[in-house]
């Protein structure tokens, strides 16, 4: 992998996920380790990015500015811990809006690849099949973590036409293999 890059699902990766949406910083609560595996990333030398469906916009659950303030508490959660994100990538449509950008559709994917290069090989950690669909789209390596929504993906059955999906209990225990494997 040449790009040092990692791509990061946020609700059920970064933070605890919700069926009823997070729709306040309030309600925004980071899973354990997650903000210390994105830190030892960063001291790796790995840009780590955010991509994220987020209907509730489209579903007026919450407006922009929200949402923004939501991505605050993340961000500053984050640096108590040393660890930033170099980008969000946000879709804000429903799922029936037809747009190119909500996973599985590999549209963040292309946004993130216009900004960082090709992200052949580059790991996207998701807790949903629809996190890996968009990452496999583009040739990222699927990784599907069993917090949020990833226990219920796995129960599901994976499909085949992923290739090999890494699994593991957390992002914490992703990325303590993962940079045992760095070279």
């Amino acid at each position: 992998m040449t790009n040092k890059l990692i791509i990061l699902d946020r609700d059920g990766v970064v933070n605890e996920d919700s069926d009823a949406y997070i729709k306040t910083p309030d309600e925004w609560h980071p899973l354990p380790g997650s903000a210390d595996a994105i830190a030892r990333l960063n001291r790796a030398g790995y840009r780590v990015v955010v991509a994220t469906n987020q209907s509730g916009l489209a579903r007026g659950l919450f407006d922009t500015a929200t949402l923004e303030a939501i991505h605050a508490r993340m961000v500053g959660h984050l640096a108590e811990a040393g660890a930033r994100l170099d980008g969000i990538y946000v879709c804000p449509h429903g799922p029936d809006d037809g747009c190119d950008c909500r996973k599985p559709a590999a549209g963040l994917i292309d946004q993130i690849v216009a900004d960082y290069g090709e992200v052949a090989g580059v790991p996207l950690v998701g807790d949903s099949l629809r996190d890996l669909q968009a990452g496999v789209a583009r040739g990222c390596r699927p990784v599907l973590v069993l917090t949020g929504k990833g226990r219920r993906t796995l129960d599901k059955g994976l499909p085949e036409n992923l290739g090999p999906v890494a699994v593991y209990d957390s992002l914490a225990r992703f990325v303590d293999q993962f940079l045992k494997d760095a070279p």
